[in-house]
């Protein structure tokens, strides 16, 4: 079984606010749109597979820029919803029957608390052979039936009544014929896509909800998920470290910091064997996860030999941005015996702000000495360590 998604964002949400504010999809809240934090969850659910995003056609821009930073962000596919959501569901569910999708979830976009409990429960029920699952939550509040007047008629008893939810989940083939007898019956009075399948036919079964799943509607409840999301945020701050080494043999310089040094001597490497941009290499992919230097530029690939060591510096500072991540700052101490680093440091940290991107003042180099012990004292090699520290956002890497 192969469960695929569909996220139906094609709605104009003229309830949350005035049009100059844009859909609210596209509404930042806790510093991303909404529909980042939507997508986020299913992105980041091992058991998401193909994932469509009905979109309405004017928003092309604003979705290319609210997700082109989210990992994983190539496996999203689009399609262009149509006058109501019910048209713009049938567009993704025709979208989706070209994958290998079985089975399809169908969330909306302005639901980003949706959570993998959740997702499991519903996915649980389509493991069990449920054609159609819903999730939702008892109604708890009292529910009067009031008329035109405004005088309340009775009060409607609230056991055995529950509030829908999604994602509502079915069998793709079924839910999808379901939509298009609807629509070949000109039928657009639907709800939701579980109210269709229950007048197809189709049984739906009901699973534990959440009352954090919900759907922001007006722009009282944009206002108040920002609240929740900026109040709760907590920085989150990452500092990776990296070290390395390379020999000493005879020669006319080294270069550190991508600064080229007169010297008696170089230093042996497959590429330039800058050993300070290989350590800082090696301390931004830590800050995410991404591996070391050697898992990017492997010594064996040959198009790597003598190669400057700014592009490995740069590469891994391009994963960083790609994850979420700001460079607030970049360290390095350097382990020699010789050359003097001082009269070369404001061009080496100019270096590194420069592949970085950031201020001057966000990069620092020092040296220090060996004081005549080991290899470095006896000038055999020369060492670095860096330190990195970045600032990701949200719930990126």
């Amino acid at each position: 079984m192969t469960i695929g998604i569909v996220i139906v964002a094609a709605g104009r949400g003229e309830r949350a606010g005035s049009s100059q504010d844009g859909p609210k999809q596209y509404r930042r809240i806790g510093g991303k749109p909404v529909i980042a934090h939507t997508l986020e969850r299913f992105l980041t659910w091992p058991r998401s597979g193909p994932i469509v995003v009905v979109i309405h056609p004017d928003d092309e821009t604003l979705f290319a820029e609210a997700t082109g930073r989210l990992p994983g962000a190539d496996r999203l596919v689009t399609a262009f919803g149509g006058e109501t959501r019910q048209r713009s569901v049938h567009e993704g569910l025709r979208t989706l029957s070209a994958s290998e999708a079985t089975h399809v979830m169908i969330h909306d976009a302005a639901r980003p608390f949706v959570d993998h409990g959740i997702l499991d429960r519903v996915a649980q029920a389509l493991d069990e052979g449920q054609e159609g699952v819903l999730p939702a939550i008892p109604v708890t509040d009292t529910l009067k039936r009031g008329g035109s007047d405004g005088l309340v008629y009775e009060t409607v008893p609230r056991s055995g009544l529950y509030a829908a939810q999604t994602p509502q989940s079915f069998l793709l083939s079924a839910i999808r014929v379901a939509h298009e007898k609807a629509a070949a019956l000109r039928r657009e009075d639907f709800t939701d896509d579980a109210s269709i399948a229950e007048w197809a036919g189709l049984p739906v079964t009901l699973v534990e909800g959440s009352v954090d799943n919900v759907k922001l509607t007006v722009k009282r409840d944009i206002d108040m998920a920002d609240e929740k999301l900026s109040s709760r945020a907590l920085p989150d701050v990452r500092t990776g470290n990296g070290y390395d080494v390379h020999q000493l043999e005879p020669g006319d310089g080294v270069t550190l910091c991508g600064v080229f040094i007169p010297h008696d001597f170089k230093l042996s490497g497959h590429s330039d064997a800058d050993v300070a941009m290989h350590a800082l290499t090696d301390a931004l992919l830590a800050t995410c996860g991404a591996g070391d230097i050697g898992d990017h530029f492997p010594p064996s690939d040959m198009q790597w030999r003598g190669a400057a060591s700014r592009i490995f510096l740069d590469h891994a500072a391009r994963i960083v941005r790609e994850r979420g991540g700001a460079i607030m700052n970049a360290d390095i101490s350097l382990i020699a015996e010789a050359p003097k680093i001082a009269p070369h440091r404001q061009k080496m940290r100019e270096t590194l702000a420069e592949v970085l991107g950031i201020a001057v003042d966000r990069c620092s180099v020092k040296a220090t000495t060996n004081e005549k012990m080991g290899f470095v004292g006896r000038r055999e090699g020369i060492a670095a360590i860096a330190t990195a520290t970045v600032v990701y956002r949200g719930d990126a890497a």
